[in-house]
């Protein structure tokens, strides 16, 4: 896989009748949902996953299913990441992997990151108090990575406005100069390729493009797991879990899996058939239809006079100013965010024209 567009991507389907058909029998929205950068919808496999996990519980039947899903949907996120599921570690958020991450550094060390990233990304290196965190805008990021810099944390897409970051740049300059790197594809994740193994860590949550509930993220780290200690580290993390129940854990897991948090079962349930649902219809064609209604928004609002944040190759679009008109368009069965005062339109999978034409006109009104 490429961290770009360009590069071969998981999957295909073959034809697009066979996407839509697909498509049609898992969703069925009830509005015009253009807001997956803030949720994504669960498929109907995904649904019937979790009332079924519910009633395993609630008849008392051995939970073993469950433990076998997060084990499954480990397997899936590293088949769509690009790395051995050695290298995948099962957590609740990326608010989490970044802490383990930030706890990793020694005291004075350089973090680059870029202005206006999401919180998670960003605020555990901040809330250590000694570390020398330094903030540049987006497009300056892989330039001002210089000697010195300890570790580079940036979101593939910008939850705010869509922009996507110059991955391949950032990746060459951290290697001219020594730093790691670390990817916070959240946003990205189920429409754009992925490449884990370009970088020394990355992390995602499950519930927006990858279409999981909430409750999931996973991170990924190198082969020798980077300098990370597991500081967070419960029974699940051991080599042998079951063993590890009582006292400290004797021997943690020799993969990824010692970075486990706690697993919320249903969760891991549900995501691992909206995850294969992903792997069935292929990043490539997701990302092809995603970017392709963004763009046909992007010529929409230029033609009513609007101009959009750049944000080439992005399947969100924030429009500056509109943001006022998010409650309006909500009652009129249309769901986008409102973001700083921005518009923001999030197109996947499950969207179509019509509904772009649908915002459009409703904008124009």
């Amino acid at each position: 896989m490429d961290g770009g567009p360009g590069g071969p991507q998981s999957g295909p389907m073959e034809t697009t009748e066979t996407f839509e058909s697909l498509v049609r029998a898992e969703f069925t929205p009830k509005s015009i949902y253009l807001n997956t950068a803030s949720n994504g919808l669960l498929p109907a496999r995904t649904v019937a996953a979790l009332h079924e996990a519910a009633l395993l519980r609630a008849e008392g039947r051995p939970a073993t299913p469950l433990y076998e899903d997060v084990e499954a949907s480990r397997a899936a996120y590293a088949r769509l990441a690009g790395v051995p599921d050695t290298r995948v570690a099962a957590g609740a958020s990326v608010a989490a992997h970044t802490g383990v991450i930030a706890a990793s550094l020694p005291a004075g060390a350089e973090v680059l990151t870029a202005e206006g990233d999401f919180t998670s990304v960003l605020n555990a290196f901040h809330v250590r108090g000694d570390l020398k965190v330094r903030t540049v805008p987006l497009e300056r990021i892989a330039e001002s990575v210089r000697p010195g810099t300890a570790l580079v944390a940036v979101s593939a897409a910008q939850s705010a406005d869509g922009r996507v970051a110059d991955l391949a740049a950032l990746r060459e300059a951290a290697r001219t100069h020594g730093a790691r790197t670390y990817v916070d594809f959240s946003q990205a994740a189920g429409w754009l390729p992925m490449d884990a193994g370009a970088y020394d860590f990355t992390a995602s949550v499950s519930f927006k493009w990858l279409l999981g509930p909430h409750g999931a993220a996973f991170l990924t780290v190198p082969e020798d797991f980077g300098g990370l200690t597991p500081v967070l580290a419960g029974w699940v993390a051991g080599e042998r879990p079951w063993d590890s129940c009582y006292g400290p854990v004797m021997e943690l897991a020799r993969s990824a899996r010692r970075f486990d948090l706690t697993h919320a079962l249903f969760t891991y349930a549900g995501l691992r058939r909206s995850l294969a649902l992903v792997e069935e219809l292929g990043v490539a064609a997701i990302h092809a239809h995603d970017v392709a209604l963004a763009d046909r928004f992007r010529e929409g609002l230029a033609a009513l006079g609007h101009e959009p944040v750049p944000a080439t190759g992005s399947a969100i679009v924030s429009v500056p100013g509109l943001g006022v008109r998010q409650p309006g368009l909500s009652e009129a069965g249309i769901e986008v965010s409102d973001r700083a005062g921005n518009l923001r339109a999030a197109f996947h999978l499950y969207n179509t024209a019509a509904d772009v034409d649908r915002l459009l006109e409703a904008l124009s009104g």
